[in-house]
Formats: C-alpha cells, sequence, structure tokens
C-alpha cells in the first residue's frame, strides 16, 4: 500500500456529490404558481391543502418504496393495509368516543395518537402474517408476487367486510382539530398542520434509521450482499421480514391520516389511492425515500393548483407529471443507484 493511501484519513474519502435539482421542485412550482392567483389567500390555501394532502400521500406510499427499495418485492396489496389501518381506528373511538368530543387540544391529540398506535400494531402484525404466508414463497419472481399480493388483497378486503360490514363508516375529527386557523384572509385547516407535522417527523426519522443507525446500514448492505451479511453473523431474513413489518405499520399510519381526512371508512379506500402510490413511487426512483417525498409533494401541490385553475385537466395532472419527470429522468428524480 502506497504511503499517500495510508495517510488518507477518513474525512478525506471523496463524496458523492449531492443532487439538489430535484430538491428544487417543490419551492419552484409553488413559486411559479403564485401568480397565476388572483390573490395570495387562494394561493396560501391551496399550497397548505397541497403539502398536508402530500404528506399524506407520502405516509402512504413510504411503507411500500420501503419494501420494493430494500426488498425488491412487488406488492400490490400495499392497498389493503392502508384501509387496514383506517378500520383499526375504529378499536380507539369505539371506547374513547368521549376524548374525541372533549373540547381539550390534550385528549384530542391523545386520541390521534392511540388510533396511530393501534393502527401500526394492527397492520404490522397482520404484514407479519402476510410476508410469512404470501410473499415468503415468491421472493425473486415479480410475476408471482404481482398474483399472489392482488390474491391477498382480496382475501383481506374480504375479511373487513366480514369484521366490520360492507356499509360505509362515518368518523369524525376530534372536537379541537376541526375548523382552520385564520389570518386575514387566508385559512388553514387544523388538521392539515397536523398532517404536515406528522410527514415530516416520519420523513425525518426514516432518513436517520437508514442513513445514520446500525440497522439502517446492515438492511443496506443486505441489499447489496445478503451473502456477506449472513458471513458476519447477521439474519438477513430477520432484518427483511422487519422491513416489511415497518412498511406495512407505515401503511397503517397513513391508513389512520387518510381516514380522518375522508372521514368516511369503506374497504376499498386503500385500493382508491394506490395509483396515486404507485405514481409518486415512479416519479421519486423505486426504492427511494427521499424520492417519494420530493414526489408526493409534487404531485399534490399540481393537482391542487390545476384542479383550481383547469379542473377539466386535474384528472390528467398526475400523469402528466410523471411523463415530464420520466422524460428528463427516466430512473426518477433519486434514482437508488445513485444514492
Amino acid at each position: 500500500m502506497s504511503s499517500s493511501v495510508a495517510d488518507t484519513k477518513p474525512g478525506d474519502l471523496p463524496r458523492t456529490p449531492r443532487d439538489w435539482v430535484p430538491l428544487l421542485l417543490v419551492p419552484a412550482l409553488m413559486v411559479l404558481a403564485a401568480p397565476l392567483f388572483g390573490n395570495v389567500s387562494s394561493w396560501v390555501t391551496l399550497t397548505t391543502a397541497g403539502l398536508a394532502m402530500g404528506m399524506m400521500i407520502f405516509l402512504m406510499a413510504s411503507g411500500l418504496t420501503l419494501v420494493f427499495g430494500l426488498m425488491d418485492v412487488i406488492n400490490f396489496g400495499h392497498g389493503v393495509f392502508i384501509s387496514l389501518g383506517a378500520y383499526a381506528t375504529l378499536l380507539v373511538l369505539g371506547p374513547l368516543a368521549a376524548w374525541g368530543e372533549a373540547d381539550s387540544l390534550v385528549l384530542n391529540l391523545s386520541l390521534l395518537g392511540l388510533c396511530i398506535l393501534a393502527a401500526m400494531a394492527v397492520t404490522a402484525a397482520v404484514g407479519m402474517l402476510f410476508e410469512r404466508v404470501i410473499v415468503r414463497p415468491v421472493y425473486g419472481s415479480h410475476l408471482k408476487q404481482i398474483l399472489v399480493t392482488v390474491g391477498g388483497l382480496i382475501v383481506a378486503e374480504q375479511f373487513i367486510h366480514a369484521i366490520w360490514g360492507a356499509s360505509p363508516i362515518t368518523v369524525a375529527l376530534p372536537q379541537t382539530l376541526r375548523g382552520a386557523f385564520v389570518f386575514g384572509d387566508v385559512a388553514i385547516e387544523r388538521y392539515r398542520v397536523i398532517a404536515v407535522v406528522i410527514g415530516l417527523a416520519v420523513f425525518g426519522l426514516m432518513h436517520l434509521v437508514l442513513n445514520r443507525t446500525r440497522i439502517g446500514l446492515l438492511i443496506r448492505a443486505g441489499v447489496e450482499n445478503a451473502e456477506m451479511v449472513e458471513s458476519l453473523g447477521y439474519r438477513i431474513r430477520r432484518l427483511f421480514v422487519s422491513v416489511f413489518v415497518a412498511g406495512s405499520a407505515l401503511a397503517g399510519l397513513g391508513g389512520v391520516m387518510w381516514a380522518f381526512y375522508r372521514q368516511t371508512l369503506t374497504a376499498g379506500m386503500g385500493m382508491d389511492v394506490m395509483v396515486l402510490v404507485f405514481i409518486v413511487i415512479i416519479i421519486g426512483g423505486l426504492g427511494s425515500i427521499g424520492g417519494c417525498f420530493v414526489g408526493s409533494l409534487l404531485i399534490a401541490l399540481t393537482a391542487n393548483y390545476v384542479g383550481f385553475l383547469a379542473p377539466k385537466l386535474a384528472l390528467v395532472s398526475n400523469i402528466l407529471v410523471m411523463a415530464l419527470v420520466l422524460i428528463w429522468r427516466p430512473q426518477g428524480l433519486f434514482p437508488v443507484n445513485r444514492q
């Protein structure tokens, strides 16, 4: 080994340059859209609503992009975990209904927190069973994964019908989370603010775990070379099961936020947003958490702006954004192999 290499310090090692361009897309869209509105209040209201919607889409999509990026598993049954998370709120809202009607921010936030914990616990448990019975036999075969996960989705939806019935169920927001903060002519819904805070917290925690902890290092190393990680004494299968369970729990969290946003529960509510979820994952780059985050905000803001300015184009705006991004970057905003 030459002296120049031997004397190299860890801090002197070259680092992969960070790609900042995709990060500028969301603020650029917000700035470019501002002059198109007649007044500032409409722009602020739509922007806040878009950011909140983007956070909820991110919560629902992050679990799927985590599973696909780290396990190479295409789970078309992901939507049912969103629905299960939404229905799991009933386990808490039933016995603690008085907390939701109380004019107390502490009780209302505690109720929301318990709903989230219950949903994540239920979807994590179902996710562990789903991985063991349905996904594990088809590792390495994408076509079989699509077929069996769609079958698992159908079966799970029927279980939801059997337990809670086929009729839609109405849920109400906790008392202090209803209404809006009003600043002059600008109205910002309180629940949307909560959604933004939770979305940012989840994104920060996921980034920290995957990039700054030993478990994150082992998972990423296992994706690159599972045999090497096994030879070091770590059970890579357990790590991958943990990833699938975590992805299912994140879907449950997204289901809770989506349930309170829609305030109506149906067994197919998770599948209703799966098109958006797949669009976001494709735009962000398959398996990229950061790309999923940026893509969610980009899609939600575009849908809100276009829906206000040109309602007839709202249904195709998401497809148009995806097409433009893929023309610019065929592998998505943040391809995993560049991270």
